[in-house]
Protein backbone atom coordinates (compact mmCIF):
# COMPACT_ATOMS: atom_id res chain seq x y z
CA UNK A 1 0.00 0.00 0.00
CA UNK A 2 1.51 3.83 -1.27
CA UNK A 3 0.18 7.08 -0.90
CA UNK A 4 -1.71 6.79 -4.46
CA UNK A 5 -1.84 5.46 -2.41
CA UNK A 6 1.39 2.96 -2.39
CA UNK A 7 -0.44 5.07 -1.48
CA UNK A 8 -0.45 3.10 0.18
CA UNK A 9 2.51 2.01 -2.85
CA UNK A 10 1.98 5.05 -3.93
CA UNK A 11 4.13 3.14 -4.59
CA UNK A 12 2.66 -0.16 -5.40
CA UNK A 13 3.77 -1.34 -2.21
CA UNK A 14 6.78 -3.52 -1.90
CA UNK A 15 7.30 -2.96 0.96
CA UNK A 16 11.19 -2.35 1.78
CA UNK A 17 12.91 -2.75 -1.73
CA UNK A 18 15.88 -0.31 -2.45
CA UNK A 19 14.50 2.73 -3.07
CA UNK A 20 15.44 5.09 -6.17
CA UNK A 21 15.97 8.69 -6.12
CA UNK A 22 12.83 8.98 -8.74
CA UNK A 23 9.52 9.49 -6.88
CA UNK A 24 6.45 7.78 -7.63
CA UNK A 25 4.27 9.72 -10.69
CA UNK A 26 1.77 9.55 -8.42
CA UNK A 27 -0.24 8.99 -5.30
CA UNK A 28 -2.97 9.61 -4.04
CA UNK A 29 -4.11 6.19 -4.09
CA UNK A 30 -7.53 5.92 -3.34
CA UNK A 31 -9.09 3.00 -5.43
CA UNK A 32 -12.89 2.37 -6.20
CA UNK A 33 -13.69 3.74 -9.12
CA UNK A 34 -16.65 5.46 -9.35
CA UNK A 35 -19.35 4.90 -11.77
CA UNK A 36 -21.34 7.94 -12.91
CA UNK A 37 -24.94 6.72 -13.58
CA UNK A 38 -28.26 9.46 -14.44
CA UNK A 39 -31.71 7.96 -13.65
CA UNK A 40 -33.06 7.29 -17.44
CA UNK A 41 -35.74 10.16 -18.13
CA UNK A 42 -39.13 10.27 -17.28
CA UNK A 43 -41.04 9.14 -20.49
CA UNK A 44 -43.34 11.83 -21.54
CA UNK A 45 -46.15 11.84 -24.67
CA UNK A 46 -43.76 12.29 -28.28
CA UNK A 47 -44.97 15.70 -28.68
CA UNK A 48 -43.10 16.90 -25.46
CA UNK A 49 -40.10 14.55 -25.10
CA UNK A 50 -36.77 16.49 -24.92
CA UNK A 51 -34.11 14.11 -27.45
CA UNK A 52 -31.75 12.12 -25.81
CA UNK A 53 -28.93 15.12 -26.52
CA UNK A 54 -31.19 17.51 -24.84
CA UNK A 55 -31.66 16.02 -21.21
CA UNK A 56 -27.67 14.97 -21.63
CA UNK A 57 -27.05 18.69 -22.31
CA UNK A 58 -29.33 19.53 -19.64
CA UNK A 59 -28.10 17.19 -17.17
CA UNK A 60 -24.52 18.82 -18.07
CA UNK A 61 -25.42 22.34 -17.77
CA UNK A 62 -26.94 21.25 -13.82
CA UNK A 63 -23.66 19.30 -12.47
CA UNK A 64 -21.46 21.29 -10.37
CA UNK A 65 -18.58 21.76 -12.00
CA UNK A 66 -15.38 20.53 -10.72
CA UNK A 67 -13.02 23.27 -11.91
CA UNK A 68 -11.22 24.72 -8.82
CA UNK A 69 -9.08 24.45 -5.76
CA UNK A 70 -9.56 21.27 -3.11
CA UNK A 71 -8.23 19.96 -0.02
CA UNK A 72 -8.48 16.68 0.93
CA UNK A 73 -10.22 15.78 3.99
CA UNK A 74 -6.57 14.15 5.63
CA UNK A 75 -4.03 13.81 3.60
CA UNK A 76 -1.93 16.91 3.70
CA UNK A 77 -3.48 17.81 0.17
CA UNK A 78 -4.66 20.25 -2.09
CA UNK A 79 -6.12 19.08 -5.76
CA UNK A 80 -6.66 21.88 -8.21
CA UNK A 81 -8.29 21.01 -11.32
CA UNK A 82 -7.67 23.32 -14.41
CA UNK A 83 -7.77 23.46 -18.22
CA UNK A 84 -8.31 19.66 -18.20
CA UNK A 85 -5.30 18.66 -16.02
CA UNK A 86 -5.42 17.88 -12.19
CA UNK A 87 -2.20 18.81 -10.24
CA UNK A 88 -1.67 18.33 -6.22
CA UNK A 89 0.12 20.10 -3.49
CA UNK A 90 1.71 18.76 -0.48
CA UNK A 91 0.78 21.11 2.31
CA UNK A 92 1.78 21.36 5.90
CA UNK A 93 1.75 24.21 8.19
CA UNK A 94 4.67 25.67 7.41
CA UNK A 95 4.99 24.19 3.61
CA UNK A 96 3.35 23.95 0.35
CA UNK A 97 5.17 21.94 -2.90
CA UNK A 98 4.68 20.54 -5.77
CA UNK A 99 3.22 16.93 -5.33
CA UNK A 100 3.71 13.82 -7.27
CA UNK A 101 0.47 13.24 -9.08
CA UNK A 102 -0.86 15.38 -12.38
CA UNK A 103 -3.50 13.88 -14.17
CA UNK A 104 -4.81 14.89 -17.71
CA UNK A 105 -8.54 14.75 -18.29
CA UNK A 106 -9.51 12.08 -20.46
CA UNK A 107 -12.76 12.32 -21.99
CA UNK A 108 -15.47 14.28 -21.37
CA UNK A 109 -17.46 14.92 -18.36
CA UNK A 110 -19.82 12.56 -16.98
CA UNK A 111 -23.47 12.79 -17.19
CA UNK A 112 -23.27 14.26 -13.33
CA UNK A 113 -19.84 16.27 -13.50
CA UNK A 114 -17.67 13.20 -12.97
CA UNK A 115 -14.24 13.72 -14.44
CA UNK A 116 -11.89 11.14 -15.41
CA UNK A 117 -8.19 11.26 -15.40
CA UNK A 118 -5.46 9.56 -16.95
CA UNK A 119 -1.63 9.61 -15.00
CA UNK A 120 1.67 9.52 -16.08
CA UNK A 121 2.98 5.32 -15.12
CA UNK A 122 0.30 5.77 -12.39
CA UNK A 123 -3.05 4.16 -12.54
CA UNK A 124 -6.25 6.05 -13.55
CA UNK A 125 -7.83 8.89 -11.16
CA UNK A 126 -11.71 9.98 -11.02
CA UNK A 127 -13.13 12.30 -9.28
CA UNK A 128 -16.90 13.20 -8.97
CA UNK A 129 -19.68 15.50 -7.33
CA UNK A 130 -20.57 13.96 -3.84
CA UNK A 131 -22.67 17.23 -2.90
CA UNK A 132 -22.46 21.11 -2.41
CA UNK A 133 -18.96 21.92 -2.58
CA UNK A 134 -17.57 18.60 -2.18
CA UNK A 135 -16.25 15.64 -4.74
CA UNK A 136 -14.68 11.91 -3.99
CA UNK A 137 -11.29 11.47 -5.67
CA UNK A 138 -10.37 7.25 -6.58
CA UNK A 139 -7.54 5.93 -7.81
CA UNK A 140 -8.20 2.54 -9.66
CA UNK A 141 -5.60 0.84 -8.00
CA UNK A 142 -6.56 1.38 -4.21
CA UNK A 143 -9.57 0.81 -2.26
CA UNK A 144 -11.45 3.70 -1.14
CA UNK A 145 -11.76 7.03 -1.67
CA UNK A 146 -10.92 10.81 -0.07
CA UNK A 147 -13.53 13.01 0.62
CA UNK A 148 -12.32 16.83 -1.39
CA UNK A 149 -13.87 20.30 0.12
CA UNK A 150 -13.79 23.02 -2.11
CA UNK A 151 -11.56 25.78 -0.91
CA UNK A 152 -10.38 28.99 -2.17
CA UNK A 153 -6.81 29.94 -4.04
CA UNK A 154 -4.08 28.02 -3.37
CA UNK A 155 -2.07 29.51 -0.69
CA UNK A 156 0.64 32.13 -1.48
CA UNK A 157 3.62 29.58 -0.53
CA UNK A 158 2.33 27.15 -3.31
CA UNK A 159 3.34 29.97 -6.03
CA UNK A 160 6.94 30.63 -4.15
CA UNK A 161 10.39 28.99 -4.55
CA UNK A 162 11.16 26.48 -1.93
CA UNK A 163 14.00 27.27 0.24
CA UNK A 164 16.67 24.85 0.07
CA UNK A 165 18.15 25.56 3.84
CA UNK A 166 19.11 21.92 5.71
CA UNK A 167 16.56 23.79 8.26
CA UNK A 168 13.91 24.11 5.86
CA UNK A 169 14.28 20.54 5.03
CA UNK A 170 13.99 19.23 8.72
CA UNK A 171 11.51 21.83 9.12
CA UNK A 172 9.21 20.31 6.52
CA UNK A 173 10.29 16.37 7.40
CA UNK A 174 9.00 16.83 10.89
CA UNK A 175 5.78 18.91 10.53
CA UNK A 176 4.52 16.13 7.97
CA UNK A 177 5.18 13.43 10.31
CA UNK A 178 3.69 15.50 13.29
CA UNK A 179 0.38 16.11 11.18
CA UNK A 180 -0.15 12.73 9.61
CA UNK A 181 1.90 10.09 11.37
CA UNK A 182 -0.99 7.86 13.78
CA UNK A 183 1.46 5.90 16.18
CA UNK A 184 3.50 8.19 18.29
CA UNK A 185 1.69 6.85 21.19
CA UNK A 186 1.36 3.45 20.35
CA UNK A 187 5.06 3.58 19.95
CA UNK A 188 6.50 5.71 23.02
CA UNK A 189 7.68 8.13 20.74
CA UNK A 190 7.39 11.40 22.13
CA UNK A 191 7.77 13.44 18.64
CA UNK A 192 8.49 17.45 20.04
CA UNK A 193 11.28 15.62 21.96
CA UNK A 194 12.42 14.24 18.99
CA UNK A 195 12.58 18.12 17.52
CA UNK A 196 13.85 19.32 20.45
CA UNK A 197 16.91 17.11 20.44
CA UNK A 198 17.86 17.14 16.95
CA UNK A 199 16.90 21.06 15.43
CA UNK A 200 19.66 22.33 17.57
CA UNK A 201 21.97 20.48 15.52
CA UNK A 202 20.48 21.64 11.97
CA UNK A 203 22.17 24.60 10.56
CA UNK A 204 22.69 26.68 7.21
CA UNK A 205 25.85 24.73 6.56
CA UNK A 206 24.69 21.91 7.32
CA UNK A 207 26.01 18.79 4.62
CA UNK A 208 23.65 16.29 2.90
CA UNK A 209 25.50 13.80 4.71
CA UNK A 210 24.40 15.39 7.89
CA UNK A 211 21.22 16.32 7.07
CA UNK A 212 20.22 12.48 6.24
CA UNK A 213 21.83 11.07 9.15
CA UNK A 214 19.50 13.11 11.84
CA UNK A 215 16.36 12.21 8.94
CA UNK A 216 17.14 8.79 9.73
CA UNK A 217 17.71 8.88 13.28
CA UNK A 218 14.60 10.62 13.72
CA UNK A 219 12.44 7.78 12.06
CA UNK A 220 14.52 4.85 13.05
CA UNK A 221 13.36 4.29 15.99
CA UNK A 222 9.78 4.19 14.93
CA UNK A 223 10.28 0.52 13.58
CA UNK A 224 7.67 1.37 10.93
CA UNK A 225 8.47 -0.54 6.96
CA UNK A 226 6.26 1.90 5.99
CA UNK A 227 8.74 4.75 7.35
CA UNK A 228 10.87 6.04 4.51
CA UNK A 229 13.50 8.76 3.50
CA UNK A 230 15.67 8.79 -0.18
CA UNK A 231 18.33 11.01 -0.92
CA UNK A 232 19.80 9.01 -3.74
CA UNK A 233 20.04 5.52 -5.47
CA UNK A 234 23.10 5.19 -2.30
CA UNK A 235 21.42 7.21 0.35
CA UNK A 236 18.48 6.00 1.37
CA UNK A 237 16.55 4.09 4.87
CA UNK A 238 13.44 2.01 5.01
CA UNK A 239 12.51 1.52 8.34
CA UNK A 240 11.61 -2.29 9.52
CA UNK A 241 10.47 -4.33 12.23
CA UNK A 242 13.55 -5.73 14.88
CA UNK A 243 14.27 -8.91 14.15
CA UNK A 244 13.19 -8.52 10.31
CA UNK A 245 15.36 -10.43 8.13
CA UNK A 246 15.14 -9.00 4.31
CA UNK A 247 15.73 -11.57 1.55
CA UNK A 248 18.62 -11.36 -0.79
CA UNK A 249 18.85 -13.99 -3.95
CA UNK A 250 20.69 -16.41 -1.57
CA UNK A 251 18.41 -16.43 0.64
CA UNK A 252 15.01 -17.01 -1.61
CA UNK A 253 16.74 -19.61 -3.80
CA UNK A 254 16.62 -21.49 -0.75
CA UNK A 255 13.15 -20.87 0.63
CA UNK A 256 12.19 -22.17 -3.07
CA UNK A 257 14.62 -25.46 -2.56
CA UNK A 258 12.61 -26.23 0.86
CA UNK A 259 9.18 -25.17 -0.73
CA UNK A 260 10.15 -28.09 -3.87
CA UNK A 261 10.97 -30.81 -1.41
CA UNK A 262 8.09 -30.01 1.40
CA UNK A 263 5.83 -30.00 -1.75
CA UNK A 264 7.26 -33.25 -2.93
CA UNK A 265 8.86 -34.22 -6.00
CA UNK A 266 5.99 -35.21 -8.46
CA UNK A 267 4.13 -31.82 -7.90
CA UNK A 268 3.86 -29.57 -10.57
CA UNK A 269 3.89 -25.35 -10.09
CA UNK A 270 2.26 -23.36 -12.52
CA UNK A 271 3.40 -19.90 -12.05
CA UNK A 272 1.60 -16.56 -13.79
CA UNK A 273 3.28 -13.00 -13.56
CA UNK A 274 6.86 -13.76 -13.99
CA UNK A 275 6.16 -16.37 -10.73
CA UNK A 276 4.98 -13.74 -8.66
CA UNK A 277 1.63 -16.16 -8.62
CA UNK A 278 2.02 -20.09 -8.22
CA UNK A 279 -0.15 -22.73 -8.13
CA UNK A 280 0.03 -26.46 -7.52
CA UNK A 281 -2.27 -29.54 -7.30
CA UNK A 282 -1.59 -31.33 -3.77
CA UNK A 283 -2.08 -34.86 -2.83
CA UNK A 284 -5.31 -35.12 -1.32
CA UNK A 285 -7.46 -32.53 -3.02
CA UNK A 286 -5.39 -29.66 -1.39
CA UNK A 287 -4.39 -26.81 -3.38
CA UNK A 288 -1.90 -24.51 -3.07
CA UNK A 289 -1.45 -20.88 -4.30
CA UNK A 290 1.75 -18.61 -3.44
CA UNK A 291 1.52 -14.64 -3.68
CA UNK A 292 4.64 -12.62 -3.56
CA UNK A 293 3.53 -9.76 -4.72
CA UNK A 294 0.15 -7.65 -5.25
CA UNK A 295 1.66 -6.07 -8.12
CA UNK A 296 4.11 -5.81 -11.22
CA UNK A 297 2.75 -8.60 -12.49
CA UNK A 298 3.47 -7.18 -16.90
CA UNK A 299 6.42 -5.40 -17.50
CA UNK A 300 4.56 -2.66 -18.84
CA UNK A 301 3.27 -2.34 -15.02
CA UNK A 302 0.37 -0.74 -15.13
CA UNK A 303 -2.70 -1.57 -12.86
CA UNK A 304 -5.28 -2.51 -15.35
CA UNK A 305 -2.02 -5.17 -17.28
CA UNK A 306 -1.88 -6.62 -13.72
CA UNK A 307 -5.68 -7.16 -12.90
CA UNK A 308 -5.83 -8.57 -16.65
CA UNK A 309 -3.19 -10.64 -15.71
CA UNK A 310 -4.32 -11.78 -12.10
CA UNK A 311 -8.05 -12.45 -13.50
CA UNK A 312 -6.21 -14.82 -15.81
CA UNK A 313 -4.17 -16.78 -13.15
CA UNK A 314 -7.95 -16.61 -10.78
CA UNK A 315 -9.63 -18.12 -13.95
CA UNK A 316 -7.18 -20.75 -14.29
CA UNK A 317 -7.00 -21.89 -10.75
CA UNK A 318 -10.80 -21.49 -9.21
CA UNK A 319 -12.33 -23.70 -12.05
CA UNK A 320 -15.87 -25.14 -11.72
CA UNK A 321 -13.56 -28.83 -11.32
CA UNK A 322 -11.59 -27.36 -8.32
CA UNK A 323 -14.70 -25.72 -6.58
CA UNK A 324 -17.61 -27.73 -6.74
CA UNK A 325 -18.55 -31.39 -7.52
CA UNK A 326 -16.93 -34.48 -6.50
CA UNK A 327 -13.30 -33.50 -7.45
CA UNK A 328 -13.28 -29.94 -5.41
CA UNK A 329 -10.44 -29.58 -3.65
CA UNK A 330 -10.81 -30.45 0.24
CA UNK A 331 -8.80 -27.13 1.68
CA UNK A 332 -6.41 -24.50 -0.10
CA UNK A 333 -3.34 -22.88 1.35
CA UNK A 334 -2.37 -19.69 0.65
CA UNK A 335 1.16 -18.79 0.96
CA UNK A 336 2.28 -15.12 1.85
CA UNK A 337 5.17 -15.21 3.79
CA UNK A 338 7.34 -13.71 1.23
CA UNK A 339 4.55 -10.98 0.18
CA UNK A 340 6.17 -7.27 -0.18
CA UNK A 341 2.72 -5.71 -0.95
CA UNK A 342 1.47 -3.81 -4.40
CA UNK A 343 -2.26 -2.87 -4.77
CA UNK A 344 -4.97 -3.93 -1.97
CA UNK A 345 -7.26 -3.64 -4.80
CA UNK A 346 -6.13 -6.65 -6.12
CA UNK A 347 -6.17 -8.58 -2.43
CA UNK A 348 -9.60 -7.94 -2.44
CA UNK A 349 -10.00 -9.08 -6.21
CA UNK A 350 -8.61 -13.00 -4.97
CA UNK A 351 -10.55 -12.75 -1.85
CA UNK A 352 -13.86 -12.49 -4.06
CA UNK A 353 -12.56 -15.71 -5.35
CA UNK A 354 -12.80 -17.25 -1.83
CA UNK A 355 -16.67 -16.22 -0.79
CA UNK A 356 -20.49 -16.76 -1.98
CA UNK A 357 -21.87 -13.91 -0.20
CA UNK A 358 -20.46 -10.62 0.87
CA UNK A 359 -18.65 -9.67 4.12
CA UNK A 360 -16.91 -6.70 5.73
CA UNK A 361 -12.94 -6.49 4.82
CA UNK A 362 -11.94 -3.86 7.06
CA UNK A 363 -12.57 -0.22 7.43
CA UNK A 364 -10.17 2.36 6.51
CA UNK A 365 -9.60 5.86 8.22
CA UNK A 366 -6.90 8.22 7.84
CA UNK A 367 -5.57 10.90 10.63
CA UNK A 368 -7.15 14.24 9.71
CA UNK A 369 -6.71 17.09 12.28
CA UNK A 370 -2.91 18.39 12.59
CA UNK A 371 -3.59 19.28 16.07
CA UNK A 372 -5.08 15.88 17.40
CA UNK A 373 -3.33 13.02 16.97
CA UNK A 374 -6.60 11.08 17.56
CA UNK A 375 -8.69 12.32 15.21
CA UNK A 376 -9.65 10.60 11.75
CA UNK A 377 -11.35 10.58 8.86
CA UNK A 378 -14.94 8.62 9.01
CA UNK A 379 -13.80 4.85 8.85
CA UNK A 380 -14.77 3.74 5.45
CA UNK A 381 -16.22 0.21 5.28
CA UNK A 382 -14.78 -2.30 2.45
CA UNK A 383 -16.82 -5.14 1.35
CA UNK A 384 -15.93 -8.19 -0.41
CA UNK A 385 -18.42 -9.34 -3.24
CA UNK A 386 -17.86 -12.69 -4.40
CA UNK A 387 -16.60 -12.99 -8.22
CA UNK A 388 -19.54 -14.02 -10.99
CA UNK A 389 -18.34 -17.24 -11.89
CA UNK A 390 -16.91 -20.44 -9.59
CA UNK A 391 -15.76 -19.42 -6.33
CA UNK A 392 -14.09 -21.92 -3.24
CA UNK A 393 -15.69 -21.48 -0.28
CA UNK A 394 -13.89 -24.84 1.53
CA UNK A 395 -11.88 -24.68 4.12
CA UNK A 396 -8.50 -22.30 3.72
CA UNK A 397 -4.85 -22.12 5.53
CA UNK A 398 -3.05 -18.88 5.18
CA UNK A 399 0.66 -18.84 6.06
CA UNK A 400 2.31 -15.71 7.11
CA UNK A 401 5.55 -13.99 8.58
CA UNK A 402 7.26 -11.29 9.13
CA UNK A 403 8.05 -10.29 5.81
CA UNK A 404 3.91 -10.51 5.15
CA UNK A 405 4.26 -6.46 4.44
CA UNK A 406 1.35 -4.28 3.95
CA UNK A 407 -0.89 -5.53 0.93
CA UNK A 408 0.09 -8.47 1.95
CA UNK A 409 -1.57 -8.06 5.28
CA UNK A 410 -4.58 -6.16 4.37
CA UNK A 411 -5.67 -9.55 1.96
CA UNK A 412 -4.66 -11.44 5.00
CA UNK A 413 -7.11 -9.24 7.25
CA UNK A 414 -9.86 -9.35 4.74
CA UNK A 415 -9.78 -12.91 4.90
CA UNK A 416 -10.79 -12.84 8.39
CA UNK A 417 -14.36 -12.06 7.94
CA UNK A 418 -15.00 -14.97 5.88
CA UNK A 419 -16.74 -17.97 6.50
CA UNK A 420 -15.35 -20.53 7.30
CA UNK A 421 -13.04 -18.34 8.56
CA UNK A 422 -9.19 -19.69 7.86
CA UNK A 423 -6.43 -20.58 9.98
CA UNK A 424 -3.22 -18.41 9.92
CA UNK A 425 -0.54 -20.41 10.52
CA UNK A 426 3.33 -18.96 10.84
CA UNK A 427 4.61 -16.19 12.27
CA UNK A 428 2.98 -12.49 12.27
CA UNK A 429 2.88 -10.34 9.85
CA UNK A 430 5.31 -7.49 9.86
CA UNK A 431 2.58 -4.75 10.82
CA UNK A 432 2.20 -1.86 8.11
CA UNK A 433 -0.86 -1.34 7.06
CA UNK A 434 -1.50 2.28 5.77
CA UNK A 435 -0.74 3.35 1.65
CA UNK A 436 2.43 5.11 2.07
CA UNK A 437 2.18 8.71 1.63
CA UNK A 438 4.72 10.11 -0.55
CA UNK A 439 6.66 13.36 0.31
CA UNK A 440 8.97 15.37 -1.40
CA UNK A 441 11.43 17.78 0.32
CA UNK A 442 12.99 21.32 -0.54
CA UNK A 443 16.20 19.91 -1.98
CA UNK A 444 14.87 17.11 -4.18
CA UNK A 445 15.27 14.64 -1.61
CA UNK A 446 11.70 12.38 -1.19
CA UNK A 447 10.44 10.78 1.80
CA UNK A 448 7.02 8.20 2.95
CA UNK A 449 5.17 7.68 6.03
CA UNK A 450 2.24 6.18 6.95
CA UNK A 451 -1.15 8.19 7.82
CA UNK A 452 -4.04 5.50 8.09
CA UNK A 453 -5.23 2.75 9.30
CA UNK A 454 -6.96 -0.42 8.68
CA UNK A 455 -9.50 -1.25 11.31
CA UNK A 456 -11.31 -4.92 11.84
CA UNK A 457 -15.50 -4.46 12.73
CA UNK A 458 -14.89 -3.78 16.10
CA UNK A 459 -11.82 -1.20 15.83
CA UNK A 460 -8.93 -2.56 16.12
CA UNK A 461 -5.80 -2.27 14.21
CA UNK A 462 -2.91 -4.51 14.26
CA UNK A 463 -0.24 -1.91 13.09
CA UNK A 464 3.09 -2.27 14.85
CA UNK A 465 2.61 -6.13 15.64
CA UNK A 466 0.82 -7.61 12.78
CA UNK A 467 -1.69 -9.76 12.71
CA UNK A 468 -0.92 -13.12 14.97
CA UNK A 469 -1.32 -16.44 13.66
CA UNK A 470 -3.68 -18.94 15.42
CA UNK A 471 -1.02 -21.86 15.14
CA UNK A 472 2.67 -20.84 15.42
CA UNK A 473 5.29 -22.85 13.54
CA UNK A 474 9.04 -21.42 12.56
CA UNK A 475 9.12 -19.84 9.20
CA UNK A 476 11.95 -20.33 6.94
CA UNK A 477 14.54 -20.22 9.81
CA UNK A 478 18.40 -21.70 9.38
CA UNK A 479 16.91 -24.96 10.65
CA UNK A 480 14.18 -25.10 8.57
CA UNK A 481 15.90 -24.56 5.37
CA UNK A 482 19.08 -26.37 6.24
CA UNK A 483 16.91 -29.59 6.36
CA UNK A 484 14.69 -28.33 3.77
CA UNK A 485 12.04 -28.20 6.16
CA UNK A 486 8.39 -26.61 5.51
CA UNK A 487 6.77 -26.84 9.04
CA UNK A 488 3.59 -24.15 8.57
CA UNK A 489 3.42 -26.08 5.10
CA UNK A 490 3.30 -29.69 6.97
CA UNK A 491 1.18 -28.24 9.15
CA UNK A 492 -0.91 -26.58 7.14
CA UNK A 493 -1.89 -29.94 5.29
CA UNK A 494 -2.44 -31.81 8.06
CA UNK A 495 -4.91 -29.25 9.23
CA UNK A 496 -6.48 -29.63 5.90
CA UNK A 497 -6.70 -32.88 5.38
CA UNK A 498 -8.16 -33.44 9.23
CA UNK A 499 -10.97 -30.97 7.90
CA UNK A 500 -10.16 -28.33 10.27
Amino acid sequence: MSDPATPRPATPRPATPRPTGRRPARRPRPALLLAAVLAAATALPACAAPTAAAHAAGARAAAPALDGVWRTDGYGTLVRIAGGALTTYETTAVSCLPGAVTGSRAGAPGADGTLRFTVPDGAPLTVAPAGPDRARLSAADDVGHRTLHRTGGLPRRCGARPARDPRAVFDVFWQTYAENYPFFRAKGIDWRAVRDRYRPRITATTTDAELFAVLRAMIEPLHDAHTRVVAGEDRWFAGKRPGTVLPTPASTARVDAALAAALGPHVVQRQWAGGKLRYADLPGRIGYFRITQFAGYTEKGDHAGDVAALDRALDAVFTAARTRGPDALRGLVLDLRINGGGSDALGLRIASRLTDRPYLAYRKRARNDPRQPGAFTAPEPLTVRPHRGPVYTGPVAVLTGPLTISAGETFTQSLMGRSPAPTRIGQPTQGVFSDVLERALPNGWSFGLPNEEFLTADGRTFDGPGIPPAVRTPVFTEAELSARRDSALARARQLLHGGA
